[in-house]
């Protein structure tokens, strides 16, 4: 059974700094890139940030180039998200996907994901 559990959510002031990580099982972590990817209530799912089984290998979406950091831990079976300069925008339920079992297409594309994680909520405000 594949099962994605996040955390590190919370509520900080715009400005802040959170760290989000995900730990994953039931399938070969390794030999798949994992996504970040958020939903705000009454708008579609977005992907946030990718990063591919080599670790190297990182993917941003413009709304968080420069602000976000992806990293995994293959050791760990652990994916993560430095998330920095939180703006109000950036507040919504953040999940991790995986690739294993996603249909095909890029990286990019939100709706491909088979599993993600419940979602830990980030609420940026003052």
């Amino acid at each position: 059974e594949v099962q994605l559990v996040e955390s590190g959510g919370a509520l900080v002031q715009p400005g802040g700094s959170l760290r989000l990580s995900c730990t994953a099982s039931g399938f070969s972590f390794s030999l798949y890139h994992m996504s970040w990817v958020r939903q705000v209530p009454g708008k579609g799912l977005e992907w946030v940030s990718g990063i591919l089984p080599d670790p190297r290998a990182t993917y941003y979406a413009d709304s968080v180039k420069g602000r976000f950091t992806i990293s995994r831990d293959n050791a760990k079976n652990t994916v993560t998200l430095q998330m920095n300069s939180l703006k109000s925008e950036d507040t919504a339920l953040y999940s991790c996907a995986t690739g294993y079992g996603a249909t095909g297409g890029s990286m990019s594309d939100a709706s491909k994901y088979k599993y993600r994680g419940q979602g830990t909520q980030v609420t940026v405000s003052s």
